[in-house]
């Protein structure tokens, strides 16, 4: 029988090893949670599971109860990027701000299965099973958030300003804990973390030590959470209330209005080599489909003026269905195995029903697609098929948040 313990829940706390009045409250409700997600759900999901989710609605009762910031961040950025509150959820008329709310407890649990499940990675954000347990987890918690006491040790960003000099080991220790500790960063570091853990490379008597150097580094070096943000970018959020000026180009890609943008730094930066000659080539269009290796290759050397008689790109002769693409910036950019699923006019390989099963993977299989593209043919419709496996007509929750899907699935392939 999976059970909450005490040390489950304090070493996410950010003032671990410290403990705190409130502590007691929290716990117990986390056990209580877990005893309804596994009432409710066992059926379809494992108990480890359920008890990640009940230690994540805890902390987040937790967060808003003491105002600590952490979910009126992600609220926040998540309007000034796409214009609403919550992704997959059009709030009701009793959406409350920073308040408990269900259309964010329905969120969060499936936020933390699909990125902790590979089973459930491409689940329905609206699926029954995640809609009758996030009811019930609601009605639980919303007759106790009267109760709920404030967890002193919770807020930690309280009284932090980023610019300030004197709060810099306080900030400092702010970043560590949202992204090693915090019910929001982690889930969405379980697969990167997987990956990191995973090296090949990390071998031998110093395995351990390399080991926590990189997750060091990443702290500071890779984006983390629902927005793939990094680290100084949920601090600033946290402590400002806004996104910083250089998430200004995302969010006009994220609302699909960023070709003003893109027309400009063609014209003001000066192009990547590649990008002049392949448009030369192509007569104008900055995206090329082919059905087989030896068709690409046969452009390269044709058009593009590579050298004859060698395999270019060769790396890819196994794979079929290619798109080049160039960018201004970063020159040319290649993508294998997926061009059926674009709906492009130029594209002769598009094929509907291929991409009704397959266009999702595009958003949520990091390295299936270069971001670029991803953003490129996003702007311009031309993923039309793509749907959540479960539900194959329901188009239109991909088309509403497919810069969020990206991001949430893809982190630092998406956001380098």
């Amino acid at each position: 029988m999976e059970t909450v313990t005490t040390r489950d829940f304090e070493i996410r706390q950010p003032d671990f090893p410290h403990k705190g009045e409130a502590d007691h409250f929290y716990i117990e409700t986390a056990r209580r949670l877990l005893e309804i997600l596994m009432r409710e759900g066992s059926d379809s999901f494992s108990g480890p599971l359920l008890k990640r989710v009940a230690l994540t609605l805890t902390d987040y009762l937790q967060d808003i109860s003491s105002d600590a910031g952490v979910w009126r961040s992600f609220v926040v950025a998540c309007r000034e990027l796409y214009g609403y509150s919550v992704p997959f959820f059009q709030t009701s008329e009793n959406y409350v701000d920073f308040e408990l709310n269900h259309e964010d407890v329905y969120f969060l649990i499936w936020y933390v299965i699909a990125m902790l499940s590979e089973e459930y990675r491409d689940i329905y954000p609206q699926d029954e099973r995640l809609k009758r347990i996030s009811c019930k987890a609601f009605q639980y918690l919303e007759s106790i958030y009267d109760d709920a006491p404030v967890a002193k040790g919770f807020n930690i960003a309280y009284g932090l300003e980023f610019n300030d000099a004197d709060d810099r080991q306080a900030i400092w220790h702010l970043g560590n804990w949202l992204f090693m500790n915090s019910y929001l960063m982690t889930p969405a570091f379980a697969m990167t973390l997987s990956q990191i853990v995973s090296d090949p490379s990390l071998q031998g008597k110093d395995r351990d030590l390399e080991l926590n150097k990189r997750l060091e580094d990443a702290v500071y070096e890779i984006p983390t959470g629902p927005l793939a943000l990094f680290t100084p970018e949920w601090v600033y959020l946290m402590l400002e209330g806004h996104l910083q000026k250089e998430e200004e180009s995302d969010r006009d890609e994220a609302r699909g209005t960023g070709d003003e943008d893109y027309k400009k730094e063609k014209k003001e930066s000066g192009n990547h080599p590649w990008y002049d000659a392949f448009v030369k080539a192509t007569g104008g269009p900055e995206v090329m489909f082919f059905g087989t290796y030896e068709e690409m290759n046969r452009f390269l050397i044709e058009k593009m003026g590579w050298e004859e008689g060698k395999e270019h790109l060769d790396m890819a002769k196994d794979s079929s269905d290619f798109i080049l693409m160039v960018s201004p910036k970063r020159g040319m950019l290649l993508a294998r195995d997926v061009a059926r699923c674009f709906a492009s006019p130029e594209n002769p390989l598009y094929d509907p029903d291929y991409a009704r099963s397959h266009a999702i993977e595009l958003f949520i299989v990091r390295g299936k697609c270069p971001a670029d593209l991803l953003r490129y043919a996003c702007r311009r419709g031309w993923l039309p098929d793509a749907a959540f496996p479960s539900h194959p007509h329901d188009h239109e929750i991909v088309r509403l948040n497919w810069d969020f899907m990206a991001r949430c699935f893809l982190q630092e392939y998406y956001r380098d």
